[in-house]
């Protein structure tokens, strides 16, 4: 075709126009216009429908002129940006709009990724907007992820154990039904058919297939010598993966153990004022306040004194200096089914008891649903960890990083002590503070701990302040 042109070209033949008939008698598709160059010569500017034609005649230089030729490629220039921006954009978009993909949510400052710990819906299931389809488990909570529409699930992307982050795609919804219809009974009639073999050939097959050998008779096992341990057999063991939360827990506990120089020191509570006080004035509490008064709200108005009568308890290292808190945020340890959370009372030095108990009551309740939030379990000055409601009679918590000491609360029991020189039974607690003995000497640390002993035994010295 390139041939004829230049013979007709050559022949005396307008270019324009002996191009323009012939490329319009091979792509039909094609319209032809022209445009007035600087110099007052006319160029054919080809007006393709497509970005193909484009790329077939882009290459044909028009000898009209040097400027039409400049404006003839700018033309075609836009002509191809447009093109391909509308092909783009055709390729990213989502068609007719069925389908809404299910992303991870941001989980928090702090956190950066998390495990994909479990389905909460099958797909097929239909669901709600802002309804949790996966839940994603990290270092401090667990995290829902919830369906952005009503629709219905039609397939998870990911697996349950997968690592994501935020904003990676876990579920496709679509928001009618037909995007998770199962695959038809008949293409599963028609797959197990094609799987059957035929009856000739399942002849063959036994036909081909050599005799049978004897099976060789099995050694008999060796004898075990008297020495040789017996253990138990693998069919009775079972590996499970640590959730993140125990791992996180696990390292926070150990690098609490290589950092501070812990130390212990003990004393013992007669709870019998404090057991007397709730006595006598539980109902009305309840009555007025809507909550149960209990024996945390006095060991934290207890901690609290001490905390304010040895500041050094409440403060921390950080590296060559010492920190002191100005505010008292006491976290309260908390054992829930998949592992220790500490939520944090802000500002215990500005509640009463009501309080506190509500706060107490909010946070646990939290803790145990898995709702409870990351801000919830920031910070803390001092923990407080009661693990007498197990049953523990005495023990030695560990610190909180990054705080310098705890106080561990156990179990009431009845112990005959020596009152007024009579020997009488009285409801007794041990406790104990475990404090950082680079920051803390003993003296403070049994200074504060009589303290918490001398408040909790005459709560009045709290309305006295002595």
């Amino acid at each position: 075709m390139l041939g004829a042109l230049r013979r007709k070209v050559a022949s005396g033949g307008s270019s324009a126009s002996v191009l323009g008939k012939s490329f319009q008698a091979i792509r039909p598709g094609v319209s032809a216009s022209r445009v007035s160059s600087n110099a007052g010569k006319e160029v054919l500017l080809l007006q393709p429908r497509g970005i193909a034609n484009v790329r077939n005649f882009s290459h044909l230089i028009l000898p009209a002129s040097s400027a039409g030729s400049t404006r003839t490629r700018d033309v075609i220039s836009s002509i191809q940006s447009e093109a391909i921006m509308q092909k783009s954009c055709r390729a990213f978009s989502s068609g007719d709009g069925d389908l809404v993909d299910a992303v991870v949510p941001f989980m928090g400052e702090s956190i950066s990724d998390g495990t994909l710990a479990t389905f909460l819906k099958k797909p097929g299931d239909r669901v709600a907007a802002d309804e949790p389809i996966a839940q994603i488990e990290t270092d401090k909570v667990t995290i829902d992820v919830v369906s952005p529409q009503d629709g219905v699930l039609q397939e998870y992307v990911a697996k349950e154990g997968d690592t994501v982050e935020p904003g990676t795609k876990i579920a496709v919804i679509s928001k009618s039904a037909e995007g998770a219809a199962p695959a038809a009974p008949a293409e599963k009639k028609s797959e197990k058919a094609a799987s059957k073999p035929s009856p000739a050939e399942t002849v063959a097959k036994v036909e081909a297939a050599p005799a049978a050998k004897p099976k060789a008779s099995s050694p008999p096992p060796p004898k075990q010598t008297a020495t040789e341990p017996v253990l138990p057999p693998k069919e009775r063991e079972r590996r499970v993966p640590m959730t993140r939360l125990r791992k996180r827990v696990a390292t926070r506990l150990k690098d609490s153990q290589n950092t501070f120089a812990m130390l212990t020191t003990f004393n013992e509570v007669d709870m019998t004022n404090l057991m007397k006080l709730r006595s006598d004035y539980k109902d009305a509490f309840v009555e007025k306040h809507g909550v149960k008064l209990g024996f945390m709200s006095g060991f934290v108005k207890a901690a609290v004194s001490a905390l304010q009568h040895q500041p050094i308890v409440n403060a921390v290292i950080d590296g060559d200096d010492i920190i002191y808190r100005d505010y008292i945020d006491i976290s309260i340890a908390v054992g829930t089914p998949k592992g220790l959370v500490v939520p944090v009372i802000r500002d215990a030095e500005k509640m009463n008891f009501a309080e506190i108990e509500k706060t107490i009551n909010s946070l646990a309740k939290k803790a145990n649903d898995g709702t409870i939030s990351i801000d919830e379990m920031a910070g803390g000055s001092f923990t407080i960890s009661n693990g007498g409601v197990y049953g523990s009679l005495l023990s030695t918590p560990i610190i909180n990083p990054p705080q310098s000491a705890i106080l561990g609360m156990h179990s009431i029991v009845s112990r005959p002590m020596v009152v007024g020189g009579n020997v009488v039974p009285r409801p007794m607690m041990y406790i104990a503070l475990t404090y950082d003995h680079r920051l803390i000497d003993g003296r403070e640390a049994v200074f504060f701990l009589r303290r918490i002993k001398d408040v909790v035994e005459d709560p009045r010295r709290l309305l006295l302040d002595v």
